[in-house]
């Protein structure tokens, strides 16, 4: 890869702050699937620098779609509604982002134009392909391999 490209920390993929918080909060709820009890958005919102506001709008959004659940009351809070192996990370992009519309061009097509746009699509398909295969249960763990590492340096 070009040099000036690895100092600019370049992205082709551009990971958007409502996924970013939506999975981060689906890892949450996740920990806790397990024992079904329901997390507030006030400890989501404590244990990771997401406004709370913008996190109500994501849960909403992932309560439309079915995967979390809101439950009222003093014990309330979100639960996830599918167990964590079953939603992948490409679903929640989706979900969030919406799927990617075709873009339509004002040039005509010549041959030069459409090589481009067969190397983007195979760009794009391997994204798909890597994100379809990751789901919120392999974040936790991952999560856990990476806490455990980590606490075995201070023992």
């Amino acid at each position: 890869m070009n040099g000036s490209l690895k100092k600019q920390n370049y992205a082709l993929l551009d990971l958007s702050a409502k996924v970013e918080y939506a999975l981060i909060a689906l890892l949450e709820l996740a920990n806790d699937s397990a024992r079904k009890t329901p997390i507030t958005m006030s400890d989501i919102a404590g244990k990771h620098p997401i406004p709370e506001r913008y996190l109500e709008q994501i849960l909403t959004s992932l309560r439309r779609a079915g995967v979390v659940q809101s439950q009222r009351g003093s014990k309330g809070g979100f639960i996830l509604v599918r167990e964590p192996w079953q939603l992948t990370l490409l679903e929640v992009v989706v979900m969030l982002d919406g799927e990617q519309k075709e873009k339509d061009s004002l040039a005509e097509d010549t041959l030069e134009k459409n090589l481009i746009q067969d190397i983007w699509h195979e760009a794009d398909t391997a994204a798909q392909n890597v994100l379809s295969q990751y789901t919120i249960q392999d974040l936790c763990e991952q999560r856990q391999a990476r806490l455990q590492q980590s606490q075995m340096y201070y023992i």
